[in-house]
């Protein structure tokens, strides 16, 4: 597959040469109305606000440039600045990206308009894998279109790179981050883009430093109000470094254009937590019970290359796709517990030591194509084609455990020698093929005041699991499903400046990868066993959205926008009936297709300046979304687990033309949420992040920024309530209730950027 996709892009580059000669004048005049000089994306004086796309789809479109004054680092930073986004992370880290608060299976992430793979069970990916460097801009796509993928039923998340007519000339970024712990880490990077040949090339690498030092405290009661058992002291350190680099060849031609783009992203991470846990709250040797020492190393790999040819012929255009993305994830993980007052002698005497050693290896190959024309019929238009896929993911996980008794606590941690060989996990050695064939057919029109589009969309998908884990019988389970996604949107502009948007679309969400598995995992879901179910059907919704927007002035927008999803086929983990591993009172769970659930919101955005009240130079932006949803468990009616109540982001930005400088400030707050599943219930609470940056430029090349992040010690509180078994819940019968605070204090950027 990976031999095929680089043989047709390197074939797609053959066609640069016959197409020289007549290219010439349209790349010159592409170049005159698309590009842009450095010093307007990056040494700007301006404030810019939000994009009004004209498209019928609701839409909406965030340039860097919208971000880029607070220097975030990655993808997800810009993102959480735009409505209805929000993140179950921890304190300073945005990673799964949660479109209108749901989980994030239920959004869809796209590079560049493509599906990419994610190393998430549910088939979500990190967002904070994607430098901010790379971004051209960031696309919310509320409601989907039948020539995109139909997994978005919360909606999708576009992030497009830069292409060769992004801008020209080039810049160099270099700068450093100083943390709560009063370390420094560094960050560097640089774009160019320029002509090359009959095209533009535009080339871009970053390095990054991360780091994010938390420090978490736990309180754990035999039940809310009662006797406190435990506390738990952590530090969770995390640190390491990203590599990027990206590179895009666009050619204009007479009657074609062509485009060739390739990223590569890495990611090198140590987590390293030490936790240390007490008696009845007191600290001190008299009532240490452990200390539990938890590194884990990864270095994860994110690459794709694409080619796109799109030429007029048939009356019409035809546009030719290839594409291979491929994600791969190493774990290494050692947890190491030494356990003093948990035995029947006082410490320091004879203490027991666990070390645990999970290895995991983890590759996600996809390989996709799509041949598609669109043409006039009429006054109407017409596209039509089909979308092919084949993905590969191979999961090899393989753990061992030692257990002894030391004499005294070790001075140094056991050689890796000593953990023995590794032997595959229940569940942890497994193959997933899925094979997809997507036609669809989509017809548009509308000009003056009405732009409509209507389509439909054939999902057709083959799957293949193999667990090495399970039982021969079931080792090896094949699945297929179809699905007729229906789509249609509407723009109606009232005025020149109000518009109306309103759609409806039907959309899949795909079972997780270890819900699809049919191994038996064993005291998984508290003392309960979790066996797979390999013939789980995707669920489905129907989904609106009518929305409102307004023009503010020259450059200002207003919107408004009401949205509902009715879902079907709601895959939740409910009991078979048969006794669990552990004995009387626990239960082998498995998850189902067991009913149904909706979800709905109101989301507000505003992007303007203030020139109405004579401030041309002030810039204010805010947006709220108020979430909620339904859905019937075997406890009773809850919201979708971990859905935050609303999001609320709102900043200004004040240009100081006079003295080339600018300043300016956002505050977010994300509302409370709550999960349940089978043994445990969580309720999660944020606390405001407040983020400020001051620039000075100096003539037209070169700007300095200071930014401060997470300036009011924003913490993440959560409480557990746990269970042993599904009665002990209903009754409300404690196993455990635990409060847990985790915080990192303020981070401060300093950043330089030089036009050339």
């Amino acid at each position: 597959m990976k031999k095929t996709a680089l043989f047709a892009v390197a074939s797609m580059a053959t066609l640069l040469a016959a197409a020289q000669a007549r290219a010439a004048d349209a790349v010159a005049d592409a170049e005159a109305d698309r590009t842009k000089t450095v010093e307007e994306l990056v040494v700007t004086g301006e404030i810019t606000f939000r994009n009004r796309t004209d498209e019928a789809a609701p839409t909406l479109s965030y340039d860097l440039e919208y971000f880029q004054r607070f220097e975030p680092l990655t993808a997800g930073d810009a993102m959480k600045r735009v409505p209805s986004v929000a993140f179950l992370s921890d304190v300073l880290e945005s990673d799964g990206a949660r479109l209108r608060g749901l989980d994030p299976g239920y959004t869809q992430i796209l590079i560049n308009g493509e599906r990419v793979p994610g190393a998430g069970v549910d088939r979500s990916f990190f967002v904070d894998r994607i430098p901010a460097e790379l971004i051209e801009r960031v696309e919310v796509v509320r409601s989907s279109s039948a020539n995109r993928s139909g997994d978005a039923m919360a909606g999708a998340l576009n992030i497009v790179l830069r292409d060769g007519y992004t801008f020209d000339g080039g810049y160099v970024r270099a700068g450093a981050l100083m943390f709560s712990d009063d370390r420094v880490r560094e960050t560097v990077g640089g774009v160019f883009s320029a002509p090359v040949g009959p095209g533009r090339m535009v080339i871009g690498a970053n390095y990054q430093g991360r780091r994010n030092p938390k420090q978490k405290f736990s309180q754990r009661f035999d039940e809310p109000g009662g006797t406190l058992d435990n506390i738990e002291i952590q530090s969770d350190k995390r640190n390491g470094e990203d590599y990027s680099l990206n590179a895009s060849y666009d050619v204009q031609m007479e009657d074609s254009t062509l485009k060739l783009s390739g990223y590569f992203v890495r990611t090198d991470r140590l987590e390293d937590e030490d936790s240390y846990e007490y008696r009845g709250g007191r600290v001190g040797d008299a009532d240490f019970l452990t200390y539990n020492d938890n590194n884990v190393d990864i270095q994860t790999d994110n690459w794709a290359l694409q080619a796109k040819y799109e030429r007029n012929m048939a009356g019409g255009k035809t546009r030719f796709k290839l594409g291979y993305a491929e994600l791969s994830d190493d774990q290494d993980e050692i947890e190491e517990e030494y356990e003093y007052l948990r035995d029947t002698r006082p410490f320091p005497d004879d203490d027991r030591f666990t070390g645990d050693l999970t290895r995991t290896r983890l590759k996600d190959k996809e390989v996709s194509g799509e041949l598609s024309h669109k043409r006039d019929i009429g006054a109407a238009k017409l596209e039509f084609g089909v979308q092919a896929s084949e993905k590969n993911r191979d999961t090899d996980i393989s753990a061992v455990r030692n257990r002894v008794t030391i004499p005294n606590p070790p001075a140094t941690r056991p050689a890796l020698g000593a953990y023995g060989p590794l032997v595959a996990v229940v569940g942890g050695l497994n193959a997933i093929e899925e094979r997809r064939i997507d036609p669809f057919v989509m017809v548009s029109g509308g000009d003056g005041p009405m732009v409509w589009e209507a389509g439909l969309r054939w999902e057709n998908t083959d799957t293949t699991i193999e667990d090495a884990t399970a039982p021969a019988a079931s080792r090896k389970v094949d699945n297929d499903y179809s699905f007729l996604l229906p789509s249609a949107h509407l723009r109606w502009n009232l005025s020149a400046d109000d518009r109306v948007k309103v759609s409806v679309a039907r959309t899949v969400r795909r079972p997780n990868f270890d819900f699809l598995s049919p191994a038996l995992l064993e005291a998984e879901l508290g003392d309960n066993d979790l066996l797979g179910n390999p013939n789980l059907k995707p669920e489905t919704a129907w989904g609106i959205d009518v929305g409102f927007e307004r023009r503010l002035g020259s450059r200002g927008v207003a919107g408004v926008n009401v949205f509902y999803r009715d879902v079907k086929d709601l895959i939740e983990v409910a009991s078979t009936g048969q006794v669990g591993s552990e004995g009387a009172g626990t239960f082998v769970l498995q998850p189902r297709n067991t009913g149904d659930g909706s979800v709905w919101g109101v989301e507000f955005d505003l992007s303007t300046s203030l020139s109405a009240f004579g401030l041309d130079d002030t810039g204010v932006f805010l947006n709220y979304s108020w979430l909620d949803s339904d859905v019937d468990d075997e406890f009773g009616s809850r919201r979708f687990n971990d859905q935050a109540k609303y999001v609320f982001n709102v900043g200004f930005i004040q240009d100081l033309p006079d003295w080339a400088a600018a300043f300016g400030a956002t505050y977010r707050k994300q509302g409370k949420a709550f999960g349940r599943v089978v043994g445990e219930e969580v309720t999660t609470t944020y606390g405001a992040d407040l983020e400020i940056f001051v620039e000075k430029r100096f003539g037209e090349r070169y700007v300095v920024r200071l930014t401060g992040t997470n300036l009011l010690d924003s913490k993440k509180k959560e409480t557990f309530n746990k269970f042993t078994t599904i009665a002990d819940q209903r009754s409300r019968d404690f196993d455990e209730y635990e409060l847990e605070r985790e915080e990192a204090g303020p981070v401060f950027q300093l950043v330089a950027r030089a036009t050339f």
